[in-house]
């Protein structure tokens, strides 16, 4: 499991998290990622979902439930989530969650960390505030001594940047982690139960 969550991609989890809801074969998939503004977070293409899906397939991942063609279209092959692929989505969200050197995979992990019970979502969250806490006091410690050592204001004008973004993450992740510790604030699937938005989203997606 260990060399199959080294292996995923962000695409790749997003794939098998989507998967999580239901069924659906790669045109779904990526007409429904569209819909839903995730080629912000990843870029998507038609040619790197299909290679996606068939890598995750061979991975053991998910595997085929069926083919079908509609009129016209071209025939169309539905996928489901294996044990192995539910299991191992969880496994990198857990991994990525209190990482604080990999801005990509941490977006795509925060979106899918819903998937994970509440009090395991704010531990990780937890890891992560300390982390980067640690990595604030470093680099603000950094500047000051550079700027006590003569170092020009107007060569630390990045390095002032870098740890203002830092510390407005490290306010907002600390906001965060409150808002989830509250057991009023809605989480899991409960929480996430069909809407006819929703509804409506799927079966555009399908077409």
């Amino acid at each position: 499991m260990k060399d199959a969550v080294a292996r995923l991609t962000p695409v790749g989890v997003m794939v098998l998290a989507l998967l999580r809801e239901d069924d659906m074969h790669p045109y779904e998939m990526i007409r429904l990622m569209r819909q839903r503004h995730d080629d912000r977070i990843v870029s998507l293409t038609n040619g790197t979902m299909y290679h996606t899906v068939g890598r995750l397939e061979r991975g053991g991942l998910l595997a085929e439930v069926g083919t079908d063609r509609e009129g016209n279209r071209p025939e169309r092959t539905t996928y489901t989530l294996t044990d192995a692929g539910r299991q191992v989505v969880l496994d990198w969200v857990r991994r990525e969650i209190p990482r604080i050197d990999r801005p990509v995979e941490f977006r795509v992990a925060l979106a899918e960390v819903h998937n994970l019970e509440r009090d395991e979502a704010v531990s990780l969250l937890r890891e992560r505030e300390t982390a980067l806490a640690a990595s604030l006091e470093l680099h603000q410690g950094g500047r000051a001594k550079a700027l006590a050592k003569g170092v020009p204001d107007q060569y630390l004008i990045e390095v002032e940047r870098e740890g203002i973004l830092r510390e407005a993450e490290l306010t907002w992740l600390r906001e965060l982690i409150a808002r989830l510790a509250d057991t009023d604030y809605p989480w899991g699937d409960a929480a996430g139960m069909p809407t006819d938005r929703y509804l409506a989203q799927r079966e555009a997606a399908r077409r």
